[in-house]
């Protein structure tokens, strides 16, 4: 199956709407990775069909339970979720965080060749990042274990904003949550093509 197709029947299952000039996009995306990691090492998938499943289709299986708004992807690595996000959703606005210089340079090159204006990339530590209009979501990928991540970001959220945390099997990790934080929802995922478990977590302040 070649790669649009195998990313059109994903979308499709993941009961997704996205335009054809979007989809496009999304595996120019994939292009420019494949391209990058030969030097830069930003992924250990090699397969670049491996790919469309590991990176495209899990980014996008959060969509349906994501909120407009501000948006703040930590140690977003090679522009995951929040390029993939960023595509599907043009009228949100994405800061893409990563302290690794090799990992944001490359996010800052495929957001000019993607054209996108939506999307704000910065080289820094999360608790060193300070920022005058807070997020009104704040979501990870494989950054850290669950209450570091809210711990690292508590400041950049906004008094309504909530977290979501893209995560395998997150219950040991959900019993050590502090005391101001809670489990809105934990919504388990199926990525097609992914044979992994897969799960939402979105946790706000109390």
């Amino acid at each position: 199956m070649n790669l649009a197709r195998q990313l059109e029947q994903g979308i499709a299952e993941l009961d997704i709407q996205l335009e054809a000039e979007i989809q496009q996009k999304l595996l120019k995306y994939l292009g420019l990775l494949e391209k990058w990691n030969k030097v830069y090492n930003l992924t250990a998938i090699r397969n670049v069909e491996q790919m469309v499943s590991y990176h495209l289709l899990d980014s996008l299986s959060v969509l349906p339970h994501l909120w407009s708004g501000k948006w703040l992807d930590v140690g977003c690595g090679a522009g995951l979720p929040g390029i993939v996000l960023a595509l599907a959703q043009p009228d949100w606005s994405f800061t893409l965080l990563d302290s690794n210089s090799k990992k944001t340079s490359f996010v800052q090159q495929a957001v000019i060749e993607l054209g996108l204006t939506n999307v704000v990339v910065k080289c820094a530590r999360v608790e060193e990042l300070q920022t005058e209009e807070k997020f009104d979501g704040i979501i990870s990928r494989a950054f850290a274990e669950t209450r570091e991540f809210l711990s690292l970001t508590r400041h950049l959220l906004a008094a309504k904003g909530k977290w979501a945390a893209m995560k395998g099997t997150p219950e040991q990790e959900l019993q050590h949550l502090p005391d101001h934080v809670m489990v809105e929802q934990a919504i388990q995922l199926k990525v097609p093509g992914l044979d992994a478990a897969r799960c939402l977590v979105i946790l706000k302040a109390i």
